[in-house]
């Protein structure tokens, strides 16, 4: 197993795959998240394989006062606001460019909106996680129950506060995700809109949209999510979107 980021990666955008079945698949890797503790927050979603046909970027921002936000290079009836959007502004930009420096460093760039670097290592604690997610038969990673008991056991193990990884997103639809490898965040630094985002660490309370909590502390991954979308979700969605 490749256990260096970058060339894990760029395994995965070489020939990205799609698990079987009939909801709505993405793989890809990102920031599960990333705080600050001035009490911004960062993630990143590069999913290279949709099964809704669009691959995309998403940036995720918190402001300690203002909320959410979620920047997206596509559609967002097509991306991460599909699910989310109904708890946060969402903002369409031309372009999310990821550049990686070495294999464990990477730059996110919004044009001259935002600019990210991350700096990953591996960790006995993320090295454990990576290896039990690959000794786990894809069933499993399907699985309500699996998943239910997997979460809490995963934010302990990485000291990361309260992990979910099935339930309910604020649109309506249900996830289920399967971070197949896990790399710490362990330095870089942030500057959005001319703004430094200040030292990583903490927030004072732990971030969630609906089940879906932030991590807190930074979490990289590689890996795939689920949703299923009910007919109300798709109801709620449009709703929210004529809002906008």
């Amino acid at each position: 197993m490749v256990t260096n980021p970058g060339q894990a990666i760029a395994t995965i955008a070489a020939d990205p795959r799609l698990d079987r079945g009939s909801d709505e698949r993405f793989t890809g890797y990102g920031a599960m998240g990333v705080p600050f503790s001035g009490g911004h927050y960062l993630g990143l979603r590069d999913m290279l394989a949709s099964s809704l046909g669009t691959p995309y970027r998403t940036i995720w921002y918190r402001h300690p006062t203002r909320g959410w936000t979620i920047f997206t290079n596509v559609d967002p009836d097509v991306s991460c606001p599909r699910y989310f959007g109904s708890a946060t502004a969402v903002e369409q930009v031309p372009a999310i460019d990821v550049t990686w420096r070495d294999d464990w460093t990477v730059d996110v760039t919004i044009g001259a909106l935002l600019s990210w670097r991350l700096m990953l290592a591996a960790t006995p604690a993320t090295g454990s996680m990576t290896v039990m997610a690959g000794a786990m038969p894809p069933s499993a990673w399907n699985s309500t129950a699996v998943l239910g008991a997997m979460g809490p056991m995963a934010g302990g193990l990485l000291r990361s506060g309260r992990i979910r990884l099935c339930g309910r997103t604020p649109n309506g639809p249900g996830f289920k995700v399967a971070p197949l490898r896990v790399w710490r965040v362990c330095g870089g630094h942030a500057r959005l809109d001319g703004n430094d985002l200040g030292a990583m660490g903490p927030l004072a309370q732990q971030a969630h949209l609906g089940d879906f909590w932030l991590p807190q502390r930074g979490l990289f991954f590689a890996g795939r999510a689920r949703f299923t979308v009910s007919a109300r979700a798709t109801e709620t969605r449009r709703e929210t979107a004529g809002l906008r």
